[in-house]
């Protein structure tokens, strides 16, 4: 078996991988795998031909991260609606000294900082953004009559 084909075959393993799992990434290494298919079709050597693939696929993911980033960023009104927390309310019990909080929310434990701008006191907050495990939120002031 000649060394195009393993690249192929990987390839598409990788988008095998991809279809099962639903991650993108898979599919940006997939691409990496047929550069280094069509590298070794152009008779280069292997390690040209690793090279080749990892660039390639590298530069994939990278060039696809950017891209989610910048969707997120232009539009916000979607990136909070792939979140059904935001707009939720906790309560905060206590600050740390790092100005970080454990909040229960939906049964668990969450950690919560607050919003830029916002002030640290106990009561009741509403979630504002979700970066990764950690709660962002705003104070919720209480409505006056």
């Amino acid at each position: 078996m000649n060394e195009s084909t393993i690249w192929w075959l990987l390839a598409g393993a990788l988008v095998a991988a991809e279809l099962a799992t639903g991650t993108f990434y898979l599919l940006m290494l997939a691409i990496g795998a047929s550069a280094a298919a069509l590298t070794a079709h152009m008779q280069a050597t292997l390690t040209t031909q690793i090279v080749v693939g990892s660039v390639v696929g590298g530069l994939a993911v990278v060039l696809w991260r950017l891209y989610q980033n910048q969707l997120a960023k232009s539009h916000p009104q979607e990136h909070a609606s792939q979140h059904l927390d935001i707009g939720e309310k906790v309560q905060v019990a206590a600050w740390n000294d790092q100005g970080v909080a454990q909040v229960q929310h939906r049964g668990a434990a969450w950690r919560a900082i607050c919003a830029e701008g916002q002030s640290q006191e106990i009561g009741t907050y509403q979630i504002a953004d979700i970066q990764g495990n950690t709660l962002v939120l705003s104070h919720v002031r209480p409505q006056s009559a």
